[in-house]
């Protein structure tokens, strides 16, 4: 799928004074679905899902958005690109949606945006009730994150160069790095991820969220803090050969909740649901239903 087909597939929802491209896979015979939010990575958008979209619908009603500064959200200049205004953006248009309940789940740089959720939520400050959460191959323990070197770059005070100077190539190269299998990320894939990542001008914006981690650090004890409070379940779903989010965290988080499942993907890297979608969906219906 292009990056075209993939627009067409959503629509923008106005939240916060800012447009989010939002897809919701809502339909008439869907009224009766559990809700399913997705929260993607960085530095790609909601388009990591196009495989695995077709088969989560079977079971859900999908909602998944492009955070802003990512895909076909808006990208401001004057923006803070805070995880915690990005979980605002979050909080705001899943209450417009008119979602009372749902199953979550996230990845990368979406599970920060989650554990912000679960400390609201464990002070009974989020509005929507949690059924229950998937997480997948987040550094949330940054301090155990194996960080790309551009990624490094990207967040430095040379960043805006670096983000400027940056091509296609440049980010094949890395993505495919962090595949078990480089040739499971095609050239259409790298094409739609590139324009999605130029659209709205997004190289003058990509130093700026890439800054994120240094709030994973800044508010380590909040976030890992509500991971270990929170009593929800929770489905970690693990590829073992991530070689940035590694094995360890994993099992740091698993030892570390109260209510945790873990389920390991062998032969995977860190975008399984590009790698091995049927396999990777199968795992979330089937953790989230059970």
């Amino acid at each position: 799928m292009n990056a075209q087909d993939w627009f067409k597939l959503g629509r923008y929802h106005q939240v916060n004074a800012h447009k989010v491209f939002t897809i919701d896979s809502n339909s008439e015979n869907q009224n009766s679905l559990p809700c399913l939010c997705i929260l993607h990575g960085f530095p790609t958008s909601s388009y990591d899902y196009w495989k695995g979209l077709p088969l989560l619908t079977k079971h859900f009603r999908v909602i998944i958005h492009d955070h802003l500064g990512f895909g076909f959200s808006d990208k401001p200049k004057n923006y803070s690109y805070s995880l915690f205004e990005q979980t605002d953006i979050a909080q705001s248009l899943w209450q417009q949606l008119d979602i009372n309940e749902a199953y979550l789940l996230a990845h990368d740089y979406g599970t920060s945006i989650l554990t912000e959720i679960l400390a609201r939520d464990n002070q009974q400050q989020f509005p929507i009730k949690i059924n229950k959460i998937a997480l997948c191959n987040g550094s949330m323990h940054i301090e155990l994150a194996q960080l790309l070197l551009m990624q490094k770059l990207l967040r430095s005070p040379i960043g805006p160069l670096i983000a400027q100077l940056s091509s296609k190539t440049t980010v094949k190269r890395n993505l495919r790095k962090i595949f078990v299998n480089p040739s499971q990320l095609t050239e259409n894939e790298i094409d739609a991820i590139w324009s999605m990542m130029l659209f709205n001008q997004g190289k003058k914006v990509l130093a700026k969220i890439s800054r994120y981690t240094f709030e994973r650090q800044k508010y380590w004890e909040r976030w890992i803090g509500a991971l270990q409070q929170t009593e929800l379940p929770i489905e970690i779903i693990w590829p073992k050969q991530d070689p940035i989010a590694i094995a360890k965290m994993a099992q740091v988080i698993y030892q570390e909740t109260q209510n945790s499942q873990l389920h390991w993907l062998e032969n995977l890297g860190h975008f399984p649901m590009l790698e091995a979608p049927e396999l990777w969906s199968e795992t979330i219906i089937n953790s989230l239903t059970q």
